[in-house]
């Protein structure tokens, strides 16, 4: 694993493509990018197989996007993944860190659930789906 780099972003928006229905567009992700946020890709034989953006503030860290290519999936990479920014995110002195996931996600509810995350609520129709808008699950962890 390490950080993000302007020339990552059009392989990570492969992955990104792949793994979503509606993915991010290259301007989020360089957005991010340029804002300082903390983003990191994990990579295998020179290949993005993952990556995640994280904004920390005021003592609060939100993961934005953590994502592993849909042909990695189930081999740990998300847990990975998540423990480099849970330890990331104590490193600069957040105390809480803050996530939303799609509820349909089981995969990233399993994973989220595993590392300590709390449900906190729900954001009703947040994110586009096929057929209209789906919910978001708000979940935290205290570090």
């Amino acid at each position: 694993m390490r950080p993000m780099q302007e020339s990552d972003v059009e392989e990570i928006m492969a992955v990104e493509r792949l793994a979503y229905e509606f993915p991010w567009t290259i301007g989020n992700m360089r957005d991010c990018l340029k804002s300082g946020y903390c983003c990191w890709v994990y990579s295998q034989d020179k290949r993005i197989i993952g990556y995640a953006v994280m904004s920390v503030a005021v003592g609060e860290a939100n993961i934005l996007n953590l994502c592993i290519h849909p042909d990695m999936q189930g081999q740990g990479l998300g847990r990975k993944l998540m423990d480099q920014m849970l330890m990331l995110a104590r490193q600069q002195q957040a105390d809480t860190v803050f996530l939303e996931l799609r509820a349909s996600n089981r995969a990233a509810s399993t994973l989220y659930d595993a590392v300590g995350f709390n449900e906190m609520g729900v954001r009703q129709n947040y994110y586009p789906a096929k057929k209209g808008r789906e919910d978001a699950i708000l979940m935290a962890k205290v570090l």
